[in-house]
């Protein structure tokens, strides 16, 4: 299973202190692998949450698309795909296409979504 990170949540993530990568370890009782877009890395200015991505081993999805990121994260997302992601327009999407979410409750834990 590839679990997909969005800019938005990364950022949240950094700001509230919270553990994704821990959070990901208790919701989640299946193997999976923790990705992120390309174009999201360079969407993240914040030093600290690059050092974190590099420190985690997160697998980087190479793109060579001019498109948004969103629309790179619906394109690479499938039934074996899940996307953490506070965005509401992007979850709508995702959505529509029946893929599974997982966000950020109360500034300190994860929470699937469909």
């Amino acid at each position: 299973m590839q679990i997909i990170l969005d800019t938005n949540a990364v950022l949240y993530a950094v700001r509230y202190k919270l553990d994704l990568f821990a959070e990901l370890a208790r919701i989640c009782d299946f193997p999976y692998e923790i990705c992120i877009i390309d174009k999201t890395l360079e969407e993240l200015k914040d030093k600290t949450a690059l050092q974190l991505m590099k420190q985690k081993n997160v697998t980087l999805i190479k793109t060579s698309s001019s498109k948004s990121v969103d629309d790179l994260i619906i394109e690479h997302s499938n039934a074996n795909t899940i996307v953490i992601t506070q965005d509401q327009e992007l979850k709508r999407r995702l959505k529509q296409k029946k893929i599974r979410l997982i966000t950020i409750r109360q500034k300190k834990y994860l929470q699937h979504v469909l």
